[in-house]
């Protein structure tokens, strides 16, 4: 049995996607706590009222990104995680912090890593004429927004988007791809090797919303299709 601790800034929605999944689909794992570094952060809410335990580190409370860092550590410990999940955590961790949970801490980011690191994604991704837009779940590493790519989901930029239509979109897939690959993560599947992740037994690893229908179809189906027509 894992021990997940989550960490949220606002409303948590991937938090709430990675509970909800934990419990349908009977991981081997538990929630150990869901940590904010906002007093107000609603996701707070949602965690304690499945059960979860909650804390809060404000960071408004500590005179340097270092002093923080190590006050949230300390918290974390406690509950003995196997991973650390960030979910719309809305800090930059110091190199320390980072190389403490190296290699069972993922992210997850609203672009196709590498491209679009940062804020501001998705207007990045229209001004840049971007064709397909997405997001990336990723182990994290002390480069901001950088690490290696556990899995992603690409939707199409429609005529007429704006950010937050497409954002809207790529949400969609978020809620499905980082639970999996915290399931993956559980499960004992994803292996470090260099810059790259491998997972055993191999699935694919991008998933493509095909918003003419908004249904997630895996590559897989599509390869699939393809291969029997």
């Amino acid at each position: 049995m894992k021990n997940l601790v989550i960490l949220i800034s606002g409303r948590g929605s991937n938090m709430e996607a990675v509970v909800r999944a934990c419990a349908h689909e009977a991981w081997p794992a538990r929630i150990a706590a869901v940590i904010a570094n906002r007093p107000d952060a609603a996701g707070l809410m949602f965690a304690a009222s499945h059960g979860i335990a909650t804390a809060v580190v404000d960071h408004r409370q500590y005179s340097d990104r270092a002093a923080f860092d190590a006050a949230l550590a300390q918290v974390i410990d406690g509950y003995q995680p196997d991973l650390v999940v960030l979910a719309g955590f809305m800090r930059v961790l110091t190199d320390g912090f980072v190389a403490h949970y190296s290699g069972r801490m993922l992210n997850i980011h609203p672009s196709l890593l590498p491209s679009f690191p940062g804020l501001k994604t998705h207007q990045q991704a229209l001004d840049a004429g971007c064709r397909v837009h997405g997001a990336t779940v990723h182990f994290v590493t002390p480069t901001l927004d950088h690490g290696p790519i556990v899995l992603q989901s690409a939707v199409p930029v429609c005529a007429g988007d704006d950010a937050a239509a497409l954002a809207a979109r790529i949400l969609k897939t978020e809620h499905v791809i980082y639970p999996r690959a915290v399931r993956w993560f559980v499960e004992g599947r994803l292996a470090l090797d260099g810059e790259r992740v491998t997972l055993t037994p191999p699935e694919p690893q991008w998933l493509f919303l095909d918003d003419t229908n908004a249904n997630a179809k895996d590559n897989a189906n599509a390869q699939a299709a393809g291969e029997g027509a």
